[in-house]
């Protein structure tokens, strides 16, 4: 077992390892791949930094990568977000290194992504584009030797497509956030439950009944919207971009600004990706009692510092996950975890089943990624499709879904521009 680690609890491994392999049993896909690269190894020599929500499903991720040959270190990409059982596990029981604590500082959380960059990696993953940023900024020795990197989340990709635009990228990137078999899956279903599953567990709110506005009307806002209205919510939905927008109203949910919205909802969550989408401008607007909270990557969508600054009182954990700010008119605000991920802070992430098919994305992106290194420029690249049909079919197959084929003709027909009314 290699030393070369830094997590809370050693001790905590046998719990973890549970919990590994249990979410295992909902990653067909996955492990399918796994059984594939550990006969071929594909990213054998291969050294791999990677930059990751430090959980379960991920662990099975690390598995696949070290079974394909690559000598592999994880850290985290949200403090919040690692469970400490499982980093324990993952050093005990997979001897894969991790530099990860729950609830880590600012200084500790930079301190293990440094760790990481010690690896002198080939390839990075990403989720959120914290580390591609850091060895950007501040370790060019790396620039020329890495082959590429992987973004797993919609504000990594924003942020490193905002990278090629001002030409600072050194190496190639792997949008596997802009796949199909991720954004369509893990986005919308994955983040509308475990988005959910966060609020629930923090607050004990019964949806049903409540005015529960969301921010953002991407996947992740869809599928936030869809679940909510599936169990009774009034939902409202707030956007800035017309067609998103428009979208929202036919799917049958009001529209209206964050500040109308800020007054009937009970429950304000954001999902867009952008810096104060609730601002200092809407607190006073707010509902007395209400919830806020978070389920994008950053905690910059909630302008905490200025909810401070406007409150008279803050009482810290007033329930698990749940900080009360209590404004100079005596109106009470509840920030649920500290504006952070709700659905990684305040519970476990998304399903192990959704999970299954980002990250054999994540791991065949890997593979494509070594397989074309000598072809791909300093740019921005999503998936090749057969990629991805490869994943769905996969995954069809492990539900035990058939599907019809075309036939000859009809693969003429529809390859064919002659063939007409």
């Amino acid at each position: 077992m290699t030393k070369n680690f830094d997590i809370e609890d050693i001790n905590l491994a046998p719990e973890g390892k549970k919990r590994i392999l249990w979410a295992n049993k909902d990653m067909p896909v996955l492990e399918q791949t796994r059984d594939r690269f550990g006969e071929e190894k594909p990213l054998a020599g291969l050294k791999m930094a990677c930059c990751l929500h430090i959980t379960a499903e991920t662990a099975n991720l690390a598995r696949t990568l070290k079974a394909g040959g690559a000598d592999i270190v994880l850290c985290a990409s949200n403090p919040l977000s690692t469970q400490n059982d499982i980093a324990a596990s993952l050093v005990k029981d997979f001897d894969i290194p991790v530099f990860a604590i729950h609830a880590e500082d600012n200084t500790t959380y930079y301190n293990h992504i440094n760790e990481a960059i010690k690896l002198f990696p080939n390839i990075t993953m990403d989720d959120g584009a914290d580390l591609v940023s850091e060895i950007l900024k501040n370790h060019p020795e790396l620039h020329s030797t890495l082959y590429g990197s992987m973004e797993e989340t919609t504000t990594g990709v924003i942020r490193l497509r905002a990278m090629e635009k001002d030409n600072v990228l050194k190496f190639p990137i792997v949008a596997v956030n802009d796949a199909h078999t991720k954004y369509m899956f893990d986005n919308r279903y994955g983040t509308g439950q475990s988005t959910l599953d966060g609020i629930i567990r923090a607050t004990d709110i019964l949806l049903a009944g409540s005015t529960f506005a969301v921010a953002g009307y991407g996947w992740c806002g869809r599928g936030l919207a869809a679940k909510a209205k599936g169990m009774g919510a009034n939902v409202i939905v707030t956007e800035v971009e017309p067609i998103k927008a428009l979208e929202a109203s036919m799917d049958g949910f009001r529209v209206m600004p964050m500040k109308e919205a800020a007054q009937y909802a009970d429950l304000i969550c954001t999902v867009t990706g952008d810096i104060d989408v609730i601002s200092e401008d809407h607190f006073e607007n707010i509902k007395d009692g209400c919830y806020i909270c978070n389920a994008g990557h950053f905690d910059v969508e909630i302008d905490t510092k200025a909810l401070s600054k406007l409150s008279t009182k803050i009482n810290k954990n007033v329930r698990k996950h749940v900080d009360e700010y209590i404004l100079n008119s005596g109106k009470k605000i509840y920030l649920l975890a500290e504006g952070r991920l709700v659905n990684l802070s305040a519970a476990e992430g998304h399903p192990a089943s959704v999970m299954d098919m980002s990250f054999s994305t994540q791991a065949l992106g890997a593979e494509f990624l070594i397989e074309n290194r000598d072809k791909l420029k300093n740019k921005v690249y999503t998936l090749p499709y057969e990629i991805e049909h490869k994943i769905a079919s996969i995954k069809l197959k492990s539900k035990n879904i058939n599907i019809d084929e075309l036939s000859e003709k009809q693969k003429a027909y529809l390859s064919s521009w002659e063939s007409g009314t």
